[in-house]
């Protein structure tokens, strides 16, 4: 008899090449199923919210795994983080619905965005965990682009060109900039039932053009209308993005007897 878990994963993405396994490279998803096969005996397949790409770090990747009955979400968790490698961690551990799968039992998805916009966003232990971008954004003008995108849009100019799907549409529940603590850069905040492939580092390259006054805050809306992206802006650096957290239904969680941490 098997459980399915929810873990809540932490991990700096540098030394991966993004979440989904491979045939050659370092993966987050490989490293996780490398610690589920030593801890049950066999290989289990680990299911994450987001197949964030390399570089990107995660603050609350939903995983998901079905894994044999006598663990319970706290020997999970302490025997997980005992086992992965120093640059994960295991946040939180949840008995979940039978059936349910980290992907596709979302409902939403939340992301934040870093910018260093000081002198020291180039210190070396900064530079892999933010965009150093190291000039001043007018926050204004950032927060007048943020305010384009929210709501119902169709979103392929902001998104890289790879394989049909059905819609590119997508629903911005959240989309603020704000200034960081101590005047050292600037943070979006973006919320969304989906995301497209790049989809926030597209809109965050394009944005802070405009805050840069390099194209006219009037691009957001053109490039939203114009359904391809050719003239997007290229998409901001991997290592500012966080994957923070999934959104799943109540029924999602089991209704076990048993700890959660």
């Amino acid at each position: 008899m098997t459980h399915t878990f929810l873990a809540r994963l932490h991990y700096v993405g540098t030394g991966f090449l993004g979440w989904q396994r491979q045939a050659k490279g370092r993966t987050v998803q490989a490293e996780v199923e490398r610690v589920l096969e030593r801890l049950c005996g066999r290989r289990i397949v680990a299911h994450g919210a987001g197949r964030t790409d390399a570089g990107v770090h995660a603050m609350g990747m939903g995983v998901s795994f079905s894994a044999p009955a006598k663990w319970t979400p706290a020997t999970l968790r302490k025997a997980m983080n005992a086992l992965l490698a120093k640059d994960c961690w295991i946040e939180s551990v949840q008995a979940m619905a039978p059936g349910f799968h980290a992907r596709k039992s979302a409902t939403g998805r939340q992301y934040r965005y870093l910018i260093g916009t000081d002198d020291a966003a180039q210190s070396p232990f900064r530079r892999a965990t933010e965009w150093a971008l190291g000039r001043p954004l007018e926050l204004t003008r950032l927060d007048a682009a943020a305010a384009t995108i929210r709501g119902r849009h169709d979103f392929r100019a902001f998104a890289i060109k790879g394989e049909p799907k059905p819609h590119w549409e997508c629903d911005i529940r959240r989309a603020e900039w704000g200034a960081r603590e101590g005047g050292t850069g600037v943070v979006l905040h973006i919320a969304a039932d989906r995301f497209l492939h790049h989809m926030v580092r597209m809109l965050v390259g394009t944005m802070v053009d405009i805050a840069l006054e390099r194209r006219p805050a009037s691009d957001m809306a053109r490039l939203l209308a114009a359904r391809e992206n050719s003239d997007t802006s290229p998409p901001a650096p991997a290592q500012g993005l966080y994957f923070m957290a999934a959104d799943y239904p109540a029924e999602s969680f089991a209704d076990l007897d048993l700890p959660t941490s």
